[in-house]
């Protein structure tokens, strides 16, 4: 899953970063107009939105977004900890709002609950026959035997469990493992497709050509 960290504060933004990038791909931008640019040119799946931006409110950007009806959840991580500056957050648009400072894992734990909700998923376990994912460990059960998966292989089956039954374009899956802009080899996502079908069977990811990869119950 790819997040948007926009957070002005250094020591905060480096410490979140750390932290959300041993669970998530994560760009970290500390003002609305690198927000803006980094949000046009990927698919953001969950945004951490620092309110008080150098170059302006993060909630007047929440606002934007949601008048365009875009549907991508954002968290507000704000020191505004007054209950009218919460509830005027979440009527702005926003799906959850954390007082800072919190704790990392409160934090982990809310991020899991948009995710899935915003998969369309309220438990705490994703399932597609009989591949289990469990978001919370990070853990995939193929016929209730542990999955083991390099870090790369992990992170590509985790977007497309994520998105069971729908394709996920190329760009996005290569965006994911690398981030924008990298410059990856266009044989390197085949690589890590190539060995998820060894591990999971070569039916359970379908290849549609000229639109990308989709994971299905075999």
């Amino acid at each position: 899953m790819y997040l948007l960290l926009v957070e002005d504060d250094l020591a905060l933004g480096r410490a979140l970063l750390k932290l959300l990038q041993g669970h998530y791909r994560v760009d970290w931008v500390r003002t609305l107009r690198d927000a803006r640019t980094h949000f046009a040119a990927a698919e953001v799946d969950l945004v951490l939105l620092d309110l008080g931006l150098p170059d302006g409110e993060g909630l007047a950007w929440l606002q934007q977004l949601r008048s365009t009806e875009q549907p991508v959840p954002v968290l507000i991580l704000s020191a505004r900890d007054q209950l009218d500056d919460r509830i005027l957050g979440l009527d702005t648009g926003a799906d959850d709002y954390l007082v800072k400072p919190f704790e990392p894992d409160e934090l982990l734990a809310r991020i899991r609950v948009l995710l899935r909700r915003r998969a369309g998923r309220a438990g705490a376990v994703i399932r597609v026959g009989d591949l289990c994912f469990y978001p919370d460990r990070r853990q995939f059960l193929l016929a209730d035997q542990p999955l083991e998966l390099p870090p790369k292989e992990q992170q590509l089956l985790t977007v497309l469990i994520m998105a069971a039954g729908q394709v996920v374009s190329r760009d996005r899956l290569t965006q994911q493992l690398y981030g924008l802009g990298n410059g990856a080899d266009s044989n390197t996502l085949e690589v890590h497709i190539h060995a998820l079908r060894r591990q999971l069977g070569k039916e359970r990811i379908q290849t549609l050509r000229g639109q990308g990869y989709r994971l299905m119950a075999p």
